[in-house]
């Protein structure tokens, strides 16, 4: 079933229903059932189980398949009714003159500029600049969380360079409006590229220059306006204590490129901090630049994006205005996500970068109901959603800051600039509802992920929009130490929502409907997973290890369920990932990074909430390091996963890794010695023989000699730990 939307009798926009929705829903059925019946299976064991031991093992299985059968259901909400759609850009300019498209403010965060290189943040800034649409329409706000003037710096920089970069992509119609993505491609047909190269080399080296000696030099002060503002930054100045900093780098009502066009507003921000003040992390950020914008230009369409998430087609926001201007919908539509890409991944993706099931076929299952989870990045907001429900307006405590209200006095004025610098306070939320009931809300680590679901739960509807060209690019982790303190990040701040009085379970399902309450849980609830993998990681294999059988023998039937339920979920999984185009090699990818987040990322999430519930431990933000090592580049290019650091989280690992081979020795070593036939055998060898296939990366981390091995203090310990539980299931399994 497709369904079209016109205007003026001109499609804007298309949605038609995956082919695979009734096999999907039909398939859910008959699985739940094997689940039911294998859950039905471990309780009667339980009822007659004849030992203490018996008992414990039983219960631990029982738990693990309960968990699993849960996670399966909440996957499955996705899958019921999944849809595709399409967007018609170039009908929009026949049906709504550009004189007429609404404002738009672009927020680009970043935090450390050591952490996120400054040139990236210029790249993405640039990019958004650079965007087919009217000029005098966009402003572009960049929030500093780190109050550095190096970050500043280059964008004083970006900003003249800017004046030569847009006027050129314009009259060559270019399609990478990223300077640092184009200039990587062909680009000798264009005479004139080789000049604005060299002046994009000439700022970029400029910028490095300034980053490494961590400083700006008063050789590279040009112009009296510039030295008033690197004076704001005193010798009592951290990034922790100081003063709001609010800078137009660019106004487009004065500011012209080298052809005579306005250029868009650039706005560099860094809202107040003090020592005795608390600070909520990227949301506080978001919140400032919301109040900061609302005084300065009040666009009705926000733009979010990470600091090196680019754009990759100047006509995305054409794409989101085929929604934002339907009448049909608009009145209830509350953003646009597009989903996350990635350049520069392996073939093999071997850390599961591009996340398919976060942003893609989740997404899409989720637009069949209310819309797709906000993501963080890629999202086009109508400004209106961050203040109530579509039928309950909250207004601001201050009616200058509203959705609704027209700012008609320059950027640059007394009074506007005085508004800008009060709003961005470090006190100014103090006893009001930003947080709470309006802007970007607090309470979880993964503010996107929250604000979304609070936004939902308030009756607004979201699409996703996946185009053919992939409307953002961002760089992704090359090791894996940071992928997998980032995932511990999600999973302690979806554990913050989850034990909420918001929870997706109880909240989530009572204010959005079953559908979609249990979608979120999918995401909520992702840290619990790491107690069926840590259960089938370790327990079968020491069970194997001490010639214990713990699963039916091949000729029994319950053999012949456990077959079904493992290959029915996987298959699913695979299908799920061909149908977005993805190779076997990254299916497996996935799925193997997966277990391995289950073991660390998951595993000490949880435990470090729990920690933090009782106030026994709290660990701050972590950014994600975006420099790029050249020696752990060329490794990451030949499908080397990189450890090198000797990080708690790597011992899990290289322990499963040990008990997993060692089981499937053994376990060979009883079958030809007779102790114990195949037949009883079977699923504890496949077990660890999977456990095996999947910790491949780990022996090789363990024999390479390169910076990036995994290190001998974590390899000894990991041995030590895996002896220890072979000592100890042998004194308890025994008994």
């Amino acid at each position: 079933m497709s369904t079209t939307t016109t205007h003026n009798d001109l499609p804007l926009h298309t949605h038609k229903r995956s082919r695979r929705t009734t096999a999907n829903r039909v398939f859910a059925v008959v699985h739940s059932c094997a689940i039911l019946a294998l859950l039905y299976r471990h309780a009667l064991s339980l009822l007659h189980s004849t030992s203490l031991t018996s008992f414990l093992i039983t219960l631990t299985f029982l738990i693990s398949d309960s968990i699993l059968a849960f996670m399966y259901s909440t996957a499955q909400s996705s899958r019921m009714t999944p849809i595709y759609r399409k967007e018609f850009p170039k009908n929009l300019k026949r049906v709504v003159k550009e004189s007429d498209f609404p404002a738009l403010d672009v927020f680009i965060c970043t935090a450390d500029p050591f952490k996120e290189p400054p040139m990236n943040v210029v790249n993405t800034a640039l990019s958004v600049m650079a965007y087919d649409y009217p000029t005098d329409k966009v402003s572009v706000y960049v929030s500093d969380d780190g109050g550095s003037a190096l970050t500043l710096f280059a964008f004083m920089e970006a900003a003249k360079f800017a004046s030569h970069w847009l006027p050129f992509c314009r009259e060559n119609n270019i399609v990478e409006r990223c300077p640092e993505a184009y200039f990587e491609t062909d680009h000798s047909r264009l005479p004139e590229a080789d000049k604005i190269k060299i002046m994009y080399q000439g700022m970029k080296v400029m910028v490095n220059n300034v980053i490494e000696r961590g400083k700006v030099g008063d050789e590279y002060i040009t112009g009296e306006r510039e030295r008033l503002a690197f004076r704001k930054w005193t010798d009592g100045f951290t990034r922790q204590d100081h003063p709001t900093i609010v800078q137009v780098l660019l106004d487009n009502s004065k500011d012209r490129d080298i052809a005579e066009n306005s250029m868009p507003n650039l706005i560099y921000i860094s809202r107040e901090k003090s020592m005795t003040s608390h600070h909520n992390f990227k949301a506080g950020a978001l919140n400032a630049l919301l109040r900061v914008s609302a005084a300065m230009t009040n666009a009705p369409i926000v733009l979010t994006l990470d600091c090196d998430m680019f754009s990759n087609d100047p006509q995305t926001p054409h794409r989101a205005l085929c929604y934002f201007l339907d009448p049909k919908i608009q009145s209830e539509l509350g953003y646009v996500q597009f989903p996350q890409r990635f350049r520069g991944i392996d073939k093999s993706d071997m850390y599961a970068s591009e996340n398919r099931h976060l942003f893609e076929i989740n997404p899409q299952g989720m637009d069949g109901v209310l819309g797709p989870n906000y993501v963080g990045t890629g999202c086009f907001f109508s400004r209106r959603v961050f203040f109530g429900g579509p039928s309950k307006f909250l207004p601001p405590e201050d009616p200058q800051l509203g959705p609704n209200n027209v700012v008609d006095k320059p950027i640059q004025s007394l009074e506007v600039l005085e508004l800008a610098h009060h709003v961005a306070a470090c006190n100014y939320e103090k006893n009001s509802n930003w947080g709470s009931k309006i802007g970007v809300r607090y309470g979880s680590l993964v503010e996107d992920y929250f604000t979304g679901y609070r936004l939902q739960c308030e009756g607004w509807k979201a699409i996703f929009c996946n185009p053919d060209k992939p409307a953002f690019y961002g760089d992704s982790p090359i090791n894996l130490i940071d992928v997998l303190n980032q995932t511990k990040r999600w999973a302690i701040g979806l554990l913050e929502v989850a034990c909420s009085k918001y929870s997706p379970i109880t909240f989530g399902i009572k204010s959005m409907g079953p559908l979609m309450g249990l979608a979120y849980c999918q995401y909520a609830f992702w840290a619990i997973w790491s107690i069926p993998i840590t259960t089938y990681t370790f327990l079968p294999q020491l069970a194997l290890l001490n010639g214990l059988t713990i699963f039916p023998k091949v000729s029994e039937p319950w053999f012949l369920l456990y077959v079904f339920v493992f290959i029915g979920a996987y298959g699913e999984d695979l299908l799920d990932f061909y149908s977005t185009g993805v190779t076997f090699q990254k299916w497996w990818s996935d799925q193997r990074i997966w277990l391995i987040r289950g073991l660390s990322s998951f595993l000490f999430g949880s435990i470090e909430f729990f920690f933090k519930s009782f106030g026994i431990a709290t660990l701050g933000f972590n950014v994600t390091s975006k420099v790029l090592d050249e020696d752990q580049s060329k490794r990451y290019e030949q499908g080397s996963m990189e450890f090198g650091v000797p990080s708690p989280l790597f011992v899990p690992l290289t322990t499963a890794a040990i008990v997993n081979l060692a089981a499937f020795a053994w376990g060979h070593l009883e079958i030809f010695r007779g102790s114990n036939g195949l037949e009883g055998l079977l699923m504890q060898m496949f077990i660890a023989g999977f456990g095996i296939a999947n910790c491949i990366p780990i022996y090789e981390g363990i024999i390479r000699s390169d910076k990036g091995k995994i290190p001998t203090k974590i390899t000894l310990v990991s041995t030590f730990i895996a002896f220890a539980l072979h000592a100890v299931a042998y004194v308890t399994l025994r008994n």
